[in-house]
């Protein structure tokens, strides 16, 4: 091949404790189109926005064209050539298209006039080979998310960009826009722009690259030439770990009694439908007895959260569905409501969700019982302190006592707070949204026990994981979700990763049960 348009050597990155991405490799060249793969948390996009000067601080090596560079922020990298579109479109609604095209490098007439004219027709032209049929001087919050997608190639493109990074691309487009951007793409690279593709659409993969790239828990695992892969073969390279957090006593099938919780037909309205994703989750069934797990699988955007979140009464008025506790047919149109029927909700994000950073240990952890602790309006303090110091001991909480703020507190021990304070809920059914994202092997390995713990004393529990090992040692089934429908409901003898990951990707397996609610 002709010389590498981006050579990166040796790239480590570590956020606090956790290294993220261990001494990779990675090359691209002109005119390639080059999968980046790997499951959630791979390592994909920290790898590219160091490329994208995203990232400053890291350990390794960048080259491009041959020329050794090191950005230090985005606008470094554009003037080298490399820009990268995020799965978040970065475009400003209120602004026109032109306007978003040559923000910051704006054609003006004088020293500060803009001469909107001339620059609704350099968008126009910058578009035209895009095939865009929207208006140029028309405001972007008007156009369809697929035209937004070539807003934004088309920006990248007037700043000379000659390495495109794209991250997701798809993920919120239909099939008609999906292949209007693959088209785009191959005219790209066939005019020399370098192009990394960030997906977890296997058949995009297989219908778009020249090479294939795979990253796991960080490390890059292997670079073949697309041709000479099968699916269940880059399948295999991407979750093809062993799990190193082991409980000692391994899982042990759970005997289902009557059903504890039971969803019927659930589903969420979408806010921006396509004709291939109508609602963001719909005809979602499943049950889950006292003292079971069941997992739920999916890639990003399946639909997965979403579930949760309709259970703990978050989307009233556009969800719908019938939810059984017990037994008995329930409403849930608010938090307040499925706190009253036994039901809790760890959230994905602990900082943003799950916590206020400035309390302490004990102002967090009374929240979900301030109403039974309070009289006449005041709280105990010795009932606050009680409370904290129950968390702290009962979930090995490390910590200088209860007036710690949260926000001090390691990512594993904050995660042990928001469980803490939703146990003393003592609810029924317990949701758990990524529980251990972000926190160390130690700190997750505690977090499995107690989960463990929590199963064997009657909760009926909901476990979203993007980490398929985590979901098969702790999962008694697995319910898989494509797109915002389900696809499988797996015993533990199915639970191999390929398998999952079958179920889980777009022109995957499907059970039969399930066929009629695919989308074509």
């Amino acid at each position: 091949m002709t010389e590498r348009s981006l050579q990166m050597r040796g790239i480590s990155k570590s956020f606090g404790p956790t290294q993220v991405l261990k001494t990779v490799d990675f090359d691209l060249y002109p005119g390639e189109i080059h999968a980046l793969m790997g499951e959630n948390g791979a390592g994909k996009s920290t790898l590219m926005k160091v490329a994208a000067g995203l990232i400053d601080e890291f350990e390794g090596d960048i080259s491009v064209n041959g020329v050794p560079c090191r950005f230090l922020s985005p606008r470094e990298a554009t003037r080298a050539g490399i820009a990268m579109i995020h799965q978040e479109l970065s475009l400003v609604p209120e602004l026109a298209v032109d306007e978003n095209i040559f923000l910051g490098q704006e054609k003006v007439h004088g020293l500060f006039l803009v001469d909107r004219q001339r620059q609704i027709a350099a968008a126009r032209e910058a578009l035209k080979p895009l095939d865009f049929r929207g208006q140029a001087d028309q405001p972007v919050s008007k156009l369809r998310v697929g035209e937004q997608q070539l807003v934004e190639i088309a920006k990248a493109l007037v700043a000379n960009a000659r390495i495109l990074i794209m991250d997701e691309p798809t993920s919120a487009l239909s099939i008609h826009e999906s292949e209007r951007l693959f088209q785009v793409i191959r005219r790209l690279a066939k005019e020399g722009v370098a192009i990394v593709y960030i997906s977890h659409r296997i058949e995009e993969v297989f219908a778009l690259a020249d090479r294939v790239t795979v990253l796991r828990d960080g490390r890059h695992i292997a670079t073949i030439a697309a041709k000479e892969l099968s699916r269940r073969e880059l399948i295999r390279m991407m979750v093809g770990r062993e799990l190193q957090e082991v409980i000692a006593s391994g899982k042990i099938q759970t005997a289902r009694d009557r059903p504890l919780l039971e969803v019927q037909n659930l589903w969420l309205e979408h806010p921006a439908p396509t004709p291939s994703r109508p609602k963001l989750a719909e005809r979602v069934s499943f049950s889950v007895a006292s003292g079971e797990v069941l997992g739920i699988a999916g890639l990003l955007g399946a639909g997965r959260t979403e579930i949760l979140e309709v259970l703990f009464g978050l989307h009233p008025g556009t969800s719908g569905g019938i939810i059984q506790i017990a037994g008995q047919i329930v409403q849930i149109r608010s938090p307040v409501e499925a706190k009253g029927h036994g039901i809790a909700l760890v959230t994905e994000d602990r900082k943003r969700d799950g916590l206020i950073l400035g309390f302490g240990i004990d102002r967090n952890v009374e929240l979900p019982v301030l109403r039974t602790i309070a009289q006449f309006g005041l709280v105990s303090r010795p009932d606050e302190i009680g409370l904290a110091d129950q968390t702290i001991r009962d979930l090995h909480v490390a910590a200088s006592g209860a007036e710690q703020p949260a926000g001090t507190l390691s990512g594993g021990n904050q995660q042990k707070v928001v469980i803490g304070k939703w146990l003393l809920s003592k609810p029924r059914v317990l949701l758990l949204d990524e529980p251990t994202r972000g926190i160390d092997v130690g700190a997750k390995a505690e977090i499995y026990r107690l989960i463990e713990n929590l199963a064997g004393q009657g909760i009926a529990i909901v476990l979203v994981s993007s980490e398929l090992p985590e979901l098969t040692l702790l999962s008694d089934r697995i319910l898989v979700m494509r797109e915002g429908r389900p696809t499988a409901i797996l015993e533990r003898s199915d639970f191999a990763h390929e398998t999952i990951l079958e179920y889980a990707s777009p022109g995957g397996l499907i059970q039969p049960e399930f066929e009629d609610r695919e989308v074509a």
